[in-house]
């Protein structure tokens, strides 16, 4: 399995007990979603390794307690921590209208009520307080927030995203 061919979940954040358990801080907004898992892809050294779960339990808001086949000891556990957690993006439900996934809208071209053609989405930056669509336009790079009242539409079928951002946000990228 390839990373590309997966999403990011979380990572595996501290032992939980003697017994080989583990707890995962899960980057998701719905992690009830990922409590029954059979299995997991764990990055060890830059290589996807499918771990069989046990079990696996919901631990405080984000946290998922986590009992692997084989690992059980403090040892087997060591060796797995801040090791990163990925899926395959198959198991992703589908999203619709304008709620998306952060690797489905690359690629993306982004339209501006007012502006027009902006660009194409190359990356998405979330390591600031306000997630940034990465924008490449002739190649400069434009950045715009990911704002619910900036988007206006999402269409899947066009690969466009429609925005109204605020007036002259773009000019200042292109003067």
């Amino acid at each position: 399995m390839k990373k590309t061919d997966c999403f990011y979940l979380g990572r595996i954040v501290k032992k939980y007990s003697y017994k080989g358990e583990l707890l995962a801080k899960l980057d998701t907004d719905d992690p009830d979603l990922y409590d029954n898992l059979d299995a997991i892809f764990i990055d060890i050294r830059g290589r996807l390794i499918p771990y069989f779960i046990e079990h696996s339990q919901l631990h405080k808001s984000d946290l998922l307690r986590l009992k692997f086949e084989d690992v059980d000891t403090e040892e087997d556990a060591d060796a797995l921590l801040k090791s990163e957690l990925y899926l395959p993006l198959s198991i992703l439900p589908k999203l619709e209208g304008n709620k998306f996934y952060f690797h489905e809208v690359i690629g993306f071209q982004i339209v501006d009520v007012n502006f027009g053609e902006v660009g194409t989405i190359i990356a998405i930056n979330d390591s600031t307080a306000q997630a940034l669509f990465v924008l490449d336009r002739d190649g400069q790079e434009i950045l715009i927030p990911m704002n619910d009242q900036f988007i206006k539409e999402v269409n899947r079928d066009t690969k466009t995203i429609s925005v109204e951002a605020p007036e002259g946000l773009i000019d200042l990228y292109l003067e």
